[in-house]
């Protein structure tokens, strides 16, 4: 069975050795990201502040076999990756390997430097970063859809942002978990939440981009798998923290999107919110909501997933207009080039018109995809 016509809702880019020297703020071109070689003879990014570079082998690794990505992670230099991760030029012949017509696109080195403590910095890369997308999407028009980024500073700071983004074409933000300013429950950010509904920006929080339970802050315990494991919890804190905020009772318009995170744990989270709100009032309804919190969820959160077939057998416990299907293209948990054949094993059974909305049309309305 092929399914045609389906929408990446979480591919990335890796950014080449350029992307932030040519276009980063003259001032911080001797500090911007740059390619290193180890011992082995495998190149990585080094970026000033960070402890320990991000090999390119574990950024560019999809349609390998474990031996093929070991070895890949230890030796590899860039010049030896896939050409279409970082040459939209070359991108569209290996979209259609896997049945893809068109894909959302995240960062790769950018998603480690969400993670830097430094904001000007940060922000002085997350600026060179959006104007290097734009030229890549430019390269393949109505295939590419970029996120842009920004280091939330501040408030307003954030808002130039956003607005920025909109004007080189971007189609939602990949947010940091981890603001420059104060907590994303704080108040102060009302201006900002209306700014991305005002801008039809949804905010899409990817795993392993906060500094808590994705390796930063916390070490593993027991076997580095155990890590692996956890990194969904850092999205699902934000989640919380919003939604028991208020922010979506005050802003019913704003989208947020959990990438990467699969979806299989989704109908759980919902009952499990409702449960404690429950613990909390009589009705459920706590101060500042005017429904329980899983409705909130429902109708304002999104979340991606590929390789997770249990988020296709529990739709009846979750609405399938929240689920947006992705291959994670370049990345080593990618679903490349097998994303055909493993939805055919995994979506058995699922209706024609949940599967389309899934595959599809949730990620084309969500971000407004100017597609057929």
């Amino acid at each position: 069975m092929f399914f045609p016509g389906a929408i990446s809702a979480d591919s990335h880019v890796l950014e080449p050795p350029d992307c932030y020297s040519r276009f980063i703020d003259p001032v911080f071109r001797h500090l911007a990201p740059q390619l290193v070689r180890d011992a082995s003879g495998a190149e990585a990014y080094a970026i000033p502040g960070m402890q320990r570079p991000i090999r390119i082998g574990v950024l560019a690794g999809a349609g390998m076999t474990l031996a093929e990505r070991r070895r890949h992670f230890t030796t590899t230099k860039f010049h030896e990756t896939r050409r279409s991760a970082w040459d939209a030029r070359h991108r569209v012949a290996d979209q259609e390997r896997d049945g893809i017509a068109a894909e959302i696109l995240y960062a790769s080195v950018g998603m480690v430097l969400c993670s830097h403590r430094d904001l000007i910095y940060k922000d002085a890369c997350f600026q060179a970063y959006n104007r290097w997308l734009q030229g890549y999407c430019g390269d393949a028009p109505g295939r590419l859809f970029g996120l842009g980024m920004s280091a939330i500073a501040s408030v307003d700071a954030a808002i130039r942002d956003f607005e920025e983004c909109k004007r080189l074409g971007m189609v939602g933000i990949m947010m940091p978990g981890n603001p420059g300013y104060a907590d994303y429950d704080h108040r102060d950010y009302d201006a900002l939440w209306a700014c991305a509904a005002d801008l039809e920006l949804p905010l899409c929080f990817h795993v392993l981009s906060s500094r808590e339970l994705s390796g930063g802050d916390r070490p593993a315990r027991g076997h580095p798998i155990n890590s692996y494991l956890g990194i969904v919890r850092a999205v699902q804190d934000i989640l919380g923290m919003l939604v028991l905020a208020g922010v979506f009772e005050r802003h019913p318009r704003l989208a947020v999107v959990c990438a990467e995170g699969d979806a299989g744990w989704l109908p759980h989270y919902l009952q499990r919110i409702d449960h404690a709100a429950r613990n909390h009032a009589e009705d459920g309804i706590l101060p500042g909501l005017s429904k329980p919190p899983s409705e909130y969820l429902r109708s304002n959160v999104w979340t991606t997933f590929q390789d997770d077939r249990v988020a296709f057998k529990t739709l009846d416990l979750m609405s399938s207009s929240q689920l947006l299907w992705a291959n994670d293209f370049p990345h080593a948990d990618s679903s490349w080039p097998r994303s055909q054949e493993l939805l055919a094993e995994h979506a058995a059974g699922v209706p024609k018109h949940e599967l389309c909305a899934i595959l599809r049309e949730n990620t084309k309305a969500l971000f407004r995809l100017p597609l057929d």
